[in-house]
């Protein structure tokens, strides 16, 4: 059997589509030409999605030589670089995985959990009474400094300043085309891509004399994440190169600031939106105050509803819509087959929206995650298989603790009520407006009463 159907349009209002309303189009896919479509893109590739528990399962475990994500990623290179993980295939991914994983996973979360509170508390003071203001911009505010703190161990100085004032440059989305169309297209004199490629160069030099001084003065003792990446060894014994070590704190950047700000943003609406819920968060919340007003953080592992709220964010707002697979070797899925070269794309937006898989799929429900197991097939905002999001791990603490702080500091309401709006913003699904909100009171700092005999 051939491909599976999918729409007729030019290849040019695919792309178009694509760019500029992909939920609705993905939604518009699936009722006219059931699980799994095809959409054309022309050069840019044929994508066939599926949204299946059971068919994302055969994309996410099959032989990841014959379904190859590095390869679907490689657009990205100039962005991340060609080392990677996540352009990387086969023995050289498994490599870099194996050395990332340890510093990002594990007892190490709960070091890092007070930058985490720390920016947070600082952001929230910066916050405006009264006059609206987008979260997102906050979010991004935070999390870049616990980039710069537990990713790149820095404190305040000339380095921390001369990388921050770089990184929010480079930081401004580059060229939507960028992330579907060959460089090759769009490198020309005075276009946007350039400009992107000197904000890139500015950083690498920033960051290149980061490892040059970080060498010189040696990790011994050190806790950050970059110094844990350098003091590694793979099986052979040897460490990442210098390029090696530039690709993966680009791709940490790039992958861990704008999608935790998105996601963060994306919570906060939802809550908003959702009074009751919002309601729950707060009894759960009183709990876990420390002395401070703030989040207890040796309270975070109990706070299982604070857990949920993330999840389900998370399920009705993915920052991704898709994750996509080079196909290698001849595959068939559903009964389609899909010739080499073509692209297997798990559905992240859709499969979450499966009423098949969720209850009342549209309403923001946490409690659908309290003590639930979860299907890894049907919840897959980090992606899944052995390619699933190295940084899973440190981006759910970090929204809990992002989330709990801040919601323990501040009381807003949305500047307009109603659904917020989803917007593309480069690869992300961003709230339109980045969660526009007004700051009604500032929270002040309570003591839990002492409990008496």
């Amino acid at each position: 059997m051939s491909l599976p159907p999918g729409s007729r349009l030019p290849a040019a209002a695919q792309i178009a589509q694509f760019t500029f309303r992909p939920l609705a189009y993905f939604d518009e896919c699936l009722a006219r030409y059931g699980d799994p479509f095809m959409v054309d893109m022309g050069p840019v590739g044929t994508y066939v999605g599926v949204v299946a528990p059971e068919l994302i399962k055969q994309v996410f475990t099959a032989d990841p030589d014959a379904l190859r994500a590095g390869e679907a990623n490689e657009i990205l290179e100039p962005m991340v670089g060609r080392n990677s993980v996540l352009l990387l295939d086969g023995p050289r991914h498994i490599r870099q995985r194996r050395l990332l994983l340890p510093p990002l996973h594990g007892e190490r979360m709960q070091t890092y959990s007070r930058i985490m509170a720390d920016a947070t508390r600082a952001s929230v003071a910066r916050m405006p009474s009264g006059a609206p203001f987008a979260v997102h911009t906050h979010m991004q505010e935070i999390t870049l400094r616990v980039i710069l703190r537990a990713v790149f161990g820095l404190d305040e100085g000339e380095t921390m300043g001369a990388l921050e004032a770089r990184l929010i440059e480079f930081l401004k989305p580059p060229p939507a085309a960028m992330t579907f169309v060959p460089v090759r297209y769009l490198d020309f004199p005075l276009s946007p891509y350039r400009t992107f490629v000197r904000r890139r160069d500015a950083v690498d030099r920033v960051l290149r004399e980061l490892l040059r001084d970080r060498r010189a003065r040696g990790t011994d003792g050190r806790t950050d994440i970059l110094s844990l990446l350098m003091s590694a060894r793979d099986e052979e014994g040897q460490p990442m190169t210098d390029d090696e070590l530039r690709d993966e704190l680009v791709t940490m950047l790039v992958a861990g600031h704008e999608t935790s700000a998105t996601a963060l943003s994306w919570t906060v609406a939802c809550l908003l939106e959702n009074p009751e819920v919002a309601a729950k968060l707060d009894a759960e919340l009183d709990g876990a105050r420390g002395d401070g007003g703030g989040l207890d953080l040796g309270a975070l592992p109990r706070l299982e509803y604070l857990d949920a709220v993330v999840k389900e964010s998370l399920r009705l707002r993915p920052i991704l819509p898709d994750v996509v697979r080079r196909v290698r070797a001849p595959t068939r899925v559903a009964g389609y087959d899909v010739p080499v070269g073509a692209n297997l794309m798990p559905c992240i937006y859709l499969a979450h929206q499966r009423e098949e898989s969720w209850a009342e799929p549209r309403r923001f429900r946490p409690e659908r995650f309290v003590g639930a197991k979860i299907d890894p097939y049907a919840w897959l905002p980090f992606g899944g298989g052995v390619r699933r999001c190295v940084g899973m791990a440190f981006a759910l603490h970090e929204m809990k603790v992002v989330l709990a702080e801040m919601w323990l500091r501040a009381r807003l309401r949305l500047e307009t009520p109603g659904p917020v709006k989803t917007v593309r913003r480069t690869i992300t699904m961003a709230p339109s407006g980045g969660t526009r909100v007004v700051l009604t009171e500032r929270r002040r700092p309570t003591r839990r009463p002492e409990a008496t005999a």
